[in-house]
This record gives C-alpha cells, sequence and structure tokens, in this order.
C-alpha cells in the first residue's frame, strides 16, 4: 500500500527511508528518482506504508524478468509491475530490490471513476470492511488496496 508523502525541510532520503520503515532504493524505484540528491523539500513523493504486512523483499537476480518472478509467486505480472513502480516492458537488474506481494491478501489497484461501492464489490466485501483493511482510500487512479483473505 502506497501513500503520497511531502517532502519537509531538512530530509534526506535516509530520513524518508526510517520514517517508513523502508529502504532508500525502494523510494527512488517507486518514484523513478535515479540519485538520492534528487530529493528535495517541497517535493511530493509515493512511499510505502505497511509494507511488512502485505509485502515481503525479492532481490533481482541476473537473468530474472518480472513475468518469470511473477510466475514464480504466482502473482499477476501486471500487479507486480504497477507495486513496484514499474512498466511491465521495464528492465530490471541484479541485485534490485523489488515488493512481492504476501499471498494471504488480495490487491486492487484503483481506476478512473472508482468508488468505494464499485471496490469493495470486487473485494465482495462491505465498505466498511474495506476502510477497516485500508488506513486511507483516496481513490485516485493508482491507489492500491488490500483486503485480506
Amino acid at each position: 500500500m502506497y501513500d503520497k508523502y511531502l517532502i519537509k525541510d531538512g530530509e534526506n532520503l535516509s530520513d524518508i527511508a526510517k520514517r517508513f520503515n523502508t529502504k532508500e532504493s525502494i523510494i527512488l524505484d517507486l518514484n523513478n528518482i535515479p540519485f538520492p540528491d534528487m530529493i528535495r523539500a517541497g517535493k511530493e513523493i509515493i512511499v510505502p506504508i505497511n509494507k511488512e504486512k502485505y509485502f515481503e523483499y525479492y532481490t533481482i537476480k541476473k537473468g530474472d524478468t518480472l513475468y518469470g518472478i511473477a510466475r514464480e509467486y504466482n502473482i499477476n505480472p501486471e500487479l507486480l509491475a504497477i507495486l513496484n513502480g514499474l512498466n511491465s516492458g521495464d528492465y530490471i537488474y541484479p541485485n534490485q530490490e523489488i515488493l512481492i506481494p504476501k499471498s494471504n491478501y488480495s490487491y486492487y489497484v484503483t481506476k478512473e471513476g472508482d468508488t468505494i461501492d464499485i471496490v469493495s464489490n470486487k473485494f465482495n466485501q462491505s465498505p466498511s470492511m474495506m476502510l477497516d483493511n485500508n488506513e486511507t482510500i483516496h481513490l485516485l487512479p493508482g491507489q492500491l488496496l488490500v483486503k485480506k483473505n
């Protein structure tokens, strides 16, 4: 699950990673930022929320592809790409870390026009249960929502 975060004066990538209990490389990858010094106060970035609850880390090995990793973990390749801020055809490289969704959850990435009723119907659960399972629901396109199976 992801949320937006506005970088404050004096913060650097290390500070932000510690705040959200994640790795600097994950924040850079999620935001397609090539260099840590491109983090600036006033810039809005995407940060992972409760990643340990919903995800595990996977370190890319030589020869890996998103499709192959998705097949190995029985995950939709498009979902795997979206969760990691990638396009399905993007190059992945050895030692890059990506998030792998845990199998005991269902995941949905919101689209333009989604409502809480539409999403809760996709998960076959009440809107109040959706709110219990997700810390914040913005219903903006691209937000990841989860349901415990």
